[in-house]
Order: structure tokens, then C-alpha cells, then sequence
């Protein structure tokens, strides 16, 4: 009668002997002693199939420095949530947010260019200096011409200002609060300037004394960037598309000064 060591024995010799011929190699004989301590290993243990399937290979054992699905194999996995996560409600995400301080622009570390950017950005601003087409110009059939006369020529010289586009002069237009002043600016004709005060919600209170043309802006704003002066980040050089912009005090006080003067 056969034992079932002997059984264990012979299906391992058949196994060694086709595992030889898979690779064209010449049979070998096994010794019993080779058969006992294959038997003993539990790597090499010898599994039964069912009848018309092949034997299951054995999982190779992680081996240090391999890399898994989540690292390196042969570490400990690293758990899936922490004590933090545990307490937040099912379902809800945490939104990213941006480090406070830092500029929406990579790169542009200008300290000049900084400081235009928190100051057009600041919607606590008092004065302000808001554009407008002094000049007939049809757009999707509409004539888009609004000059300060026209504003004087509006019942209670007061209208209503629209056609504002972009989504931060229109969040400067929702920050603007009764009373507060701004400079009438004529933009997109010959001789772009300012033509006068008015004050929100937007009515008209005089024409300037004179004239101030982007010319003469511009030429203090060159000046006033090698002197430190207050134009040096005025928003109409800074963000120049803006048709709604902040000014500040000094900003505000030093163009007013200018109808005093003769033009330079």
C-alpha cells in the first residue's frame, strides 16, 4: 500500500521532472532526502488542483526597496485616515487655500509691481476714477458715447453707470458707497483725460478748472516712479483696461493739485 509520504514524494519528483523539461533540461533524479526538506519548506509545499486546473504560483514575498501601489514594498502601509480626518462630517471636502500675501502672477516679484497690485485690489478705497467714451461709437447697436456734458445734461445730473464688463471694476462699482468722489475720465478719444468730479451714485458736481490730460498723468507718473511720488502705482498705468478704478488719498489730493498749475 502506498503511504501518503510516498504520494507526496512522487508528485514532487513529477513535478521536478517537468519543471526540467519546460526548460529543455535533462531529467534528474531526486533523492529522498531532497524530497523531505522540499516538503518541509512551506514555500515549495505541494498544492492539489482540482482536476482541469494548473496549480496556483505562491505570492512572491515583497523584497525591500520595491515600489507598490502606495510606496516601497516590504514597509508598512500608511493608515487611511488620520484622528483629524475622523472627526470631519461624511462627505464634506476641504476646500485648498492659497497662501496668504503671495501673487497670482509667478515671478513678478517687483516690489513696484506689488504694491499696484494689493492697492488696485483694495475695495475699501474713498476715491475712485471711472472711464468713459466722450465720443460716438456704435457697439452691438448702441452708441456707447457718455461724456461729462452728457452727464450735466442728465435730470438731477445724476445717470446710472452700466456697460461694465470686467469682473473687477464691476466689484469696484459694487464697493463704491454714496458721496464718495471720483474723477470723470475721458478715455478712447484724441486727447484721453480728466474732465471733472463726480460722486456716487454717479452725479455730476463740476467740470476741473482745466483739462488733465493721460499726457500729463503719465509724465507725472514716470517721475513719480523714479521719486517715489504718489502716482508711482496708479491704477490707469498699472491696470490700464480697468474702467472703474481705486484711487488713493494722495492720489486723489495730488491730481487735484494739478488744475491749479499750468501744464508742464
Amino acid at each position: 500500500m502506498t503511504t501518503a509520504f510516498q504520494r507526496e514524494f512522487q508528485d514532487h519528483k513529477c513535478f521536478m521532472t517537468l519543471s526540467h523539461k519546460s526548460y529543455n533540461l535533462p531529467p534528474r533524479p531526486v533523492s529522498p532526502e531532497e524530497a523531505a526538506r522540499a516538503l518541509s519548506a512551506p514555500a515549495l509545499a505541494i498544492r492539489h488542483p482540482a482536476p482541469g486546473q494548473s496549480a496556483p504560483r505562491p505570492p512572491r514575498p515583497p523584497q525591500g526597496g520595491e515600489e507598490s501601489a502606495w510606496g516601497l514594498r516590504g514597509q508598512e502601509a500608511p493608515p487611511r485616515t488620520s484622528a483629524h480626518d475622523s472627526k470631519r462630517p461624511a462627505g464634506k471636502r476641504t476646500k485648498t487655500r492659497k497662501p496668504t500675501g503671495t501673487s497670482a502672477r509667478v515671478g513678478d516679484s517687483s516690489p513696484e509691481k506689488t504694491s499696484a497690485s494689493k492697492n488696485c485690489g483694495n475695495n475699501q478705497s474713498s476715491y475712485w476714477l471711472m472711464k468713459s467714451e466722450p465720443q460716438s461709437r456704435i457697439e452691438k447697436g448702441v452708441d456707447v458715447k457718455f461724456s461729462i456734458e452728457d452727464l450735466k445734461a442728465e435730470p438731477k445730473q445724476t445717470a446710472c453707470w452700466d456697460g461694465v464688463r470686467n469682473y473687477q471694476a464691476r466689484n469696484f462699482l459694487r464697493a463704491m458707497k454714496l458721496e464718495q468722489k471720483a474723477f470723470f475720465y475721458h478715455s478712447n478719444c484724441k486727447e484721453p483725460g480728466i474732465a471733472g468730479l463726480v460722486k456716487v451714485d454717479v452725479q455730476f458736481v463740476r467740470l476741473m478748472k482745466r483739462y488733465i490730460t493721460l499726457t500729463e498723468l503719465k509724465a507725472n507718473h514716470q517721475a513719480h516712479k523714479a521719486t517715489g511720488g504718489p502716482l508711482k502705482n496708479m491704477a490707469l498705468f498699472t491696470h490700464p483696461r480697468l474702467s472703474v478704478q481705486p484711487l488713493t488719498p494722495e492720489e486723489f489730493e495730488f491730481i487735484l493739485s494739478l488744475e491749479e498749475k499750468e501744464p508742464s
